[in-house]
């Protein structure tokens, strides 16, 4: 497959090069969290299938949040599930496995999907496969570095670190050239254990403006 023929990231993901990963304990908690993400520039977050209720909320929040942010569903290992939220109105999957039925199952959705791995056999799967990009993860065992060692024998893979990803790595992972870069607990902090909206706001702040090309990222 041509990178021309492969489906794509969603726009706003792609321009905004930030995923933020979020895992609650319970998919009522996402609302007020995208509510603030979304207010303070965040393009593109990533909902956990490991939080129960997630497919469930999910036709809501596309509703309520749709036109502000791309929302992904993530954690997926199983086809059922893949269909389900692309059913229900995900932007694009993420998985941590690269796995062929998965890949096979957004093919046959027509939804984009980032395949997880590690080493280099796992990441040229799923890039042969017909993914959008590859996940890097953990992408902290092996640093930005790689990024480089990947296209060597890959030309034109697209790479997005996940794991280990805090404000000042973000900045060398896309300086390095990964497409995007995926962000968990650095950004979320303690806001789903009842922290401060105001302060992930400032947080989101801080990463939107580390990520943006014009600030050299």
């Amino acid at each position: 497959m041509t990178t021309t023929d492969r489906p794509t990231l969603p726009e706003r993901t792609a321009a905004a090069r930030l995923i933020v990963v979020i895992r609650g304990e319970r998919a009522d908690q996402y609302a007020p969290i995208l509510e603030t993400l979304a207010g303070a520039g965040i393009r593109s977050v990533e909902l956990t299938l490991s939080t129960p209720g997630t497919l469930e909320e999910l036709p809501g929040l596309v509703e309520r949040f749709g036109d502000q942010l791309d929302i992904a569903v993530g954690t997926v290992t199983d086809p059922g599930d893949l269909r389900t939220a692309a059913k229900h109105g995900a932007r694009y999957i993420v998985t941590p496995i690269t796995r062929p039925d998965l890949l096979e199952a957004a093919a046959e959705a027509g939804i984009a999907i980032i395949p997880g791995g590690l080493t280099p056999s796992e990441l040229h799967q799923g890039w042969a496969a017909g993914a959008a990009a590859v996940k890097v993860f953990p992408a902290s065992v092996v640093g930005p570095g790689y990024v480089k060692d990947l296209r060597g024998p890959f030309p034109g893979i697209r790479v997005i670190p996940s794991g280990g990803v805090d404000l000042d790595a973000a900045r060398h992972w896309l300086q390095a050239g990964a497409d995007a870069v995926s962000v968990g607990g650095p950004l979320l902090g303690d806001a789903l254990k009842g922290g401060s909206l105001d302060a992930l706001a400032d947080r989101a702040v801080q990463f939107v403006g580390a990520t943006t090309r014009e600030a050299g990222a």
